[in-house]
């Protein structure tokens, strides 16, 4: 069975339990609503770029065929699983067990104190409460950010809610023949460059990590799901604000003798493929924002920078 990664900047919640999963009822009308239709063929996935973290399993290169599918132009927001919270009285990991990870500098001393933090990730702090209506815990709201993708969501609450929007979560190869945006082995959605012409194009950490955010892309925390210019398959925030939930178990074992066709990942394992950074990445310690990037984490985990969006199978022409 594949191992879980060592954690980046996504902590484990560690338990080893992962809970049953609470299916919502499909939901097919309106599930074309804010997805693009891309036509798929053959690209080249993965990378062997000297930023990259051969350990992660990003390359080698790799062709890869897919069919057409739509996937949404934007992660799911706050707005969007109130809706589905509001129809199915679904309640999210983060409820059940009673606590998620919050990054220690958006909490008052007091807490940050108090909290437990993991080890090796230590600016993470398991605050009681944290959901994602209460993003920091008892007493904050996601007020003024309906707009925001959705965090503090496990792999097994986004299957729920695509099930419920008459969706599924995009598998890795879908996810990043789409953040690609039609470039063939660019590093970010947009080219090469981080920062063309000096203009941010995506939400990431800037400054020095985990001590200093500047903030100059203009978010210390999440942005909206649409903050920045879409890539060229007009797809927002392919690249950081929240890590993305994909529906392949974690291996870092990949076929190279053939065009893989629609390829869904190993049968089983122990972590769910996350993609596209987050808020909180940084070149200095997790530069993991670049389109072939990825990690995973166990589908029970739940944390303030991890989100997802939704994709569906083309419909078949009668």
């Amino acid at each position: 069975m594949p191992a879980t990664p060592p954690p980046c900047c996504t902590p484990p919640r560690g338990t080893g339990h992962v809970p049953l999963l609470e299916l919502a009822p499909e939901r097919h009308e309106g599930a074309l609503d804010g997805m693009v239709l891309l036509h798929g063929g053959e690209y080249l996935m993965g990378t062997d770029d000297s930023e990259g973290f051969p350990d992660d399993g990003e390359g080698p290169v790799r062709p890869v065929r897919l069919d057409p599918f739509l996937i949404d132009t934007c992660a799911v927001t706050n707005e969007q699983f109130a809706a589905f919270i509001t129809d199915t009285g679904y309640r999210t990991d983060a409820q059940r067990f009673g606590w998620s990870y919050v990054f220690a500098g958006f909490l008052p001393a007091a807490l940050r104190r108090e909290a437990r933090r993991p080890e090796r990730t230590p600016w993470w702090c398991a605050v009681s409460g944290a959901t994602w209506d209460r993003p920091e815990g008892e007493g904050s709201t996601v007020a003024g950010r309906s707009n925001h993708p959705v965090v503090h969501v496990s792999f097994n609450d986004a299957h729920a809610y695509a099930s419920w929007a008459g969706k599924r979560l995009p598998t890795e190869a879908e996810w990043e023949y789409a953040a690609r945006g039609g470039l063939e082995q660019a590093r970010y959605p947009w080219g090469d460059e981080l920062d063309p012409d000096g203009t941010a194009r995506c939400n990431i950490w800037r400054g020095t990590f985990p001590s200093k955010n500047t903030a100059t892309d203009g978010y210390r925390a999440t942005a909206p799901v649409d903050a920045f210019a879409p890539n060229g398959f007009g797809l927002h925030n392919m690249s950081g604000n929240v890590w993305e939930w994909c529906a392949d178990w974690w291996t870092t074992d990949h076929p190279t003798t053939r065009p893989l066709h629609n390829p869904l990942g190993p049968a089983t394992g122990t972590a769910k493929v996350i993609r596209g950074g987050s808020h909180m990445c940084h070149q200095s310690y997790c530069n993991r924002y670049r389109v072939a990037a990825r990690s995973a984490n166990t589908p029970d985990s739940t944390s303030g920078h991890t989100g997802f969006r939704c994709a569906r199978s083309a419909p078949q022409p009668t």
